[in-house]
């Protein structure tokens, strides 16, 4: 076999491994299999001094560029008017139901059909305009001012979810989408740059308009596709069949797409996308509504900027800049310093926000923020999470500098640096490290002391002398009775829900105490398999590191937290005052031979005749592992009403899909 031929069936052969991996998140090979083929295919390009294409090779990116040509789009690149709230919503729909019946008036032998609407996201990222001939990526470009854009076919190629080629070969077409920066790369990607970006819609807008391809390669892009603006030999009846053709081709179309025969239906699909917004990896500003029907659409027509037969709706913005006027240090449970900026007040995502958080000491360094007291930076807020500062707008060191203490804000103890966090080691007698422990134990997950407050830790500490969590058994009636706002009642209250807390089974105790980088999940995984505290408290580094989402580093810190004595002696203490921390129940026997056994599930949307609750539970029961999020490991999904990209996602990855819940219950065995 001759080296062209070779090269042409490695060329092929990894396309197809690649489609799989960055288009459709199902890989079929590992990266040392991949690896081995394309070093195979480097050596013989190299050897034979030819390039094919569509070679994968292309993607690593080429020379630095001299400047960015000019392309003029086939087809216009029209922007999109928008709504702001959903009154402006309606009031586009009236326009477009009033157009259609205008028409159909007119024209009562060939009337157009009632509209319905697909709902997809609006990305916050670069738009592309990607041309392809005879089935060859021949151009890529910007948006430019819609009729004429940049050139950016080198940087376009480094995105691994853009095909170099495509199936359809008939002729010339055009096809849009959105260049992104995925947020867990932005985020990994700041662990080792020297200059960290300072957001996601920046970074990707910044590699595409950079003439050094390898740039643009290092910031690993992503891109979905939307639309086909211009067409040579294909044409579409709707929206449907034109997503079709993109999936078809190998273009990467975004799970979250959802078709609504009822505009109410719409609203409804919004309220879920802005309620899920901040667990995506990607920014979005919005969604679109797009008319589905093709000939609904000619009839629509355009205004000078504007489809009458699409519309933007705008969220409420997550990213913004103002002021940052001070940083503060505020101590944790676990002693750790943390640094809170103060900010001139600015609205974000409907809220006033003059609060951000800055992580640690290695954050303010890696953003440029050592100097930018005084200065305008990058914020952003996702959902209720405290606003996060992004960076300095300017490069410039150009504003007042942020101390960093040498000791202890609240007790004066010296702080030691620990990788990029500064800590006060003074657990006995640094008042804001008790108060947050002891609220941590008393609270709802932990031990769910009922009346138990920060302020009545506080209160506890100061006027009782309150240290531990073991002093809590050892209140009494009369000393509480002293205390200001504590009447016998109140007094009386306590002490029955510290009565009560005694029984709380292990897991809550284990959560209760505080153990460094442990949450719920895991200390329930311990409480199940150990059954038993004091064989947790025993357990070996290389033990704890076996069990699952267990690594070396929570492993250490759970076999650290059990050798420090003052824990020890506070545990005993516990113990001897009553606190039981009881072993879990026997677990119940898991079924081997349901349909359900071994498989991975997901749940979506909303049930009627049972609760998720209940439906994870008897799926848990019948040897189901229920998972959160769907992914290629996933086996069922299971899909109620409402369900909204969990299932869009299954089907796109050919997941098999429970949508009626009687077959559910049946299944079940209820």
């Amino acid at each position: 076999m001759d080296a062209m031929h070779v090269m042409e069936e490695l060329v092929a052969e990894l396309n197809n491994y690649n489609y799989h991996y960055y288009t459709l998140d199902a890989p079929l090979v590992s990266d040392k299999e991949y690896d081995v083929l394309y070093d195979k295919l480097v050596a013989l390009e190299a050897e034979s001094g030819f390039v094919l294409p569509d070679s994968p090779t292309q993607r690593v990116g080429g020379e630095l560029l001299k400047g960015f040509t000019p392309h003029r789009h086939l087809a216009p690149l029209w922007s999109l008017d928008k709504a702001q709230n959903i009154e402006q919503l309606r009031s586009w729909n009236a326009r477009v139901l009033r157009l259609v019946n205008e028409y159909n008036l007119k024209n009562p032998d060939n009337p157009l059909p009632a509209p319905c609407y697909a709902v997809e996201l609006k990305f916050d990222g670069l738009t592309l305009n990607l041309t392809y001939r005879n089935g060859v990526l021949k151009q890529a470009s910007t948006r430019g001012n819609g009729v004429v854009g940049e050139g950016i076919l080198a940087q376009v190629k480094t995105i691994k979810s853009v095909p170099l080629t495509i199936p359809f070969k008939d002729g010339v077409i055009e096809v849009q989408g959105e260049g992104i920066m995925n947020l867990s790369v932005l985020a990994d990607y700041n662990t080792r740059a020297a200059e960290p970006l300072k957001n996601a819609r920046n970074a990707a807008a910044g590699a595409l308009r950079n003439l050094n391809p390898k740039t643009t390669a290092e910031r690993r892009l992503n891109a979905y596709f939307y639309n086909v603006g211009f067409g040579e030999g294909v044409e579409f009846a709707d929206h449907q069949e034109m997503m079709d053709f993109l999936r078809n081709n190998k273009f990467k179309v975004n799970p979250y797409l959802t078709y609504c025969n009822d505009f109410d239906d719409v609203t409804e699909q919004l309220a879920g996308i802005e309620e899920s917004r901040s667990s995506l990896d990607y920014l979005i500003d919005g969604a679109v509504i797009k008319v589905t029907d093709f000939r609904i659409r000619e009839v629509l027509g355009y205004t000078d900027k504007f489809p009458r037969w699409a519309v933007a709706y705008k969220f409420e913005a997550e990213e913004t800049t103002t002021v940052l006027e001070s940083v503060s240090w505020n101590v944790g449970r676990t002693g750790k310093v943390t640094p809170l900026a103060r900010v001139e007040a600015v609205e974000l995502a409907g809220v006033t926000v003059q609060n951000c958080t800055l992580n640690n000491v290695g954050d303010i360094e890696r953003k440029n923020l050592k100097f930018a007291l005084g200065s305008r930076v990058f914020i952003r807020r996702s959902n209720d999470v405290i606003p996060e500062i992004l960076g300095k707008v300017t490069e410039e060191n150009d504003g007042g500098e942020i101390i960093f203490p040498e000791d202890c804000p609240a007790c004066g103890f010296p702080l030691e640096m620990r990788g990029a966090h500064l800590f006060c080691n003074n657990k006995l007698n640094c008042r804001p490290q008790i108060i947050s422990r002891i609220t941590h134990f008393a609270s709802r997950d932990a031990m769910d002391i009922e009346t138990f407050s920060e302020k009545t830790a506080g209160q506890l500490y100061d006027e009782l002398n309150v240290h531990d969590s073991a002093d809590l058994y050892e209140l009494s009636f009369e000393q509480l009775v002293q205390l200001n706002r504590f009447g016998e009642r109140k007094a009386q209250n306590l002490l029955q829900a510290l009565e009560d807390s005694k029984g709380r089974d292990l897991a809550s105790f284990l959560f209760a105490l505080g153990i460094p980088n442990t949450g719920k999940a895991t200390t329930k995984m311990l409480a199940d398999h150990f059954r038993d505290l004091d064989a947790v408290m025993q357990a070996k580094a290389d033990e704890l590191a076996e069990l699952p989402d267990i690594g070396g580093i929570v492993a250490e810190s759970i076999v650290n937290f059990f050798a420090d004595p003052v824990v020890v002696a506070n545990v005993a203490r516990l113990r001897a005052l009553g606190v039981e921390a009881k072993a879990p129940e026997a677990p119940r026997p898991v079924s081997t031979d349901s349909f359900f056994s071994g498989k991975t599930v997901v749940l979506t949307g909303s049930l009627q005749k049972l609760t998720r609750d209940e439906a994870a539970e008897r799926l848990e029961a019948l040897g189901a592992k229920v998972s959160g999020s769907v992914s290629k490991k996933t086996d069922l999904v299971i899909a109620g009403e409402k369900a909204g990209s969990k299932l869009a996602k299954a089907q796109q990855l050919g997941i098999q899909v429970i949508e009626d819940e009687d077959e559910l219950i049946r299944l079940l065995g209820m």
